[in-house]
């Protein structure tokens, strides 16, 4: 027990420091990021700084609206991949287009992190919107964890997702560190038996409630 907390601990503790020296290219965009787009050469398309110009936004939708371009989906893109589209699609109305982008401002994405965890409840993520991330905002699992099978519910899904986190942490299997959307619901269930009628679906609800909410901001 006290080595996996160890490893949990540690996971938890580079994580923070990669997303805090990691350059903004590598983050994955999420709704309500407000960009700094810079166009060189055309100031027209342009946010640059210091400037009264209404930053660029990602809306609820995950799309961004750009001048010649129209909507732009950055689901799942990091700020490399949406200049790369950028540039590729510019390139259809100027010749070599040069973009810039950077994060102006950070969305957040609100997630219910519930059952053993130390500090059940509903949290905002920023920066990094991971299964570890979540975790790290509820202070980490509860003795009775079982982190084989940690439940991930998401809006619209007909079955929640099963997180096996003890392969992130002893075989670095990164495919169980899922990226968190706007009204996920992560459930962590004891060693004991589940019953998913009773024990898991109730909190599907949660899952909507939390869009609901952001939704009427």
């Amino acid at each position: 027990m006290k080595k996996t907390i160890l490893a949990l601990t540690l996971a938890l503790s580079l994580q923070g420091l990669a997303a805090a020296s990691a350059a903004d290219n590598d983050y994955i965009m999420c709704p309500g990021d407000q960009l700094q787009v810079v166009v060189y050469g055309h100031e027209d398309l342009s946010s640059p700084p210091n400037s009264n110009t209404t930053p660029y936004t990602v809306r609820p939708d995950g799309k961004v609206t750009f001048p010649l371009i129209g909507d732009i989906d950055v689901t799942g893109k990091t700020v490399t991949e949406f200049t790369r589209q950028l540039e590729v699609s510019l390139a259809e109305y100027l010749v070599r287009p040069q973009v810039s982008v950077n994060i102006l401002k950070l969305g957040t994405t609100r997630v219910y992190v519930l059952g053993e965890v130390k500090k059940p409840g509903l949290y905002e993520l920023e920066k990094s919107h991971r299964v570890l991330d979540a975790l790290g905002k509820a202070e980490g699992f509860t003795e009775k964890a079982a982190k084989k099978k940690i439940f991930l519910i998401r809006k619209g899904a007909e079955e929640p997702v099963l997180v096996n986190i003890n392969n992130f942490l002893k075989k670095s299997d990164q495919s169980q560190n899922y990226v968190l959307n706007e009204g996920d619901c992560l459930y962590l269930t004891s060693n004991g038996k589940i019953d998913i009628g009773r024990d898991i679906m109730p909190f599907i609800s949660g899952a909507y409630m939390v869009s609901e909410i952001k939704n009427n901001d």
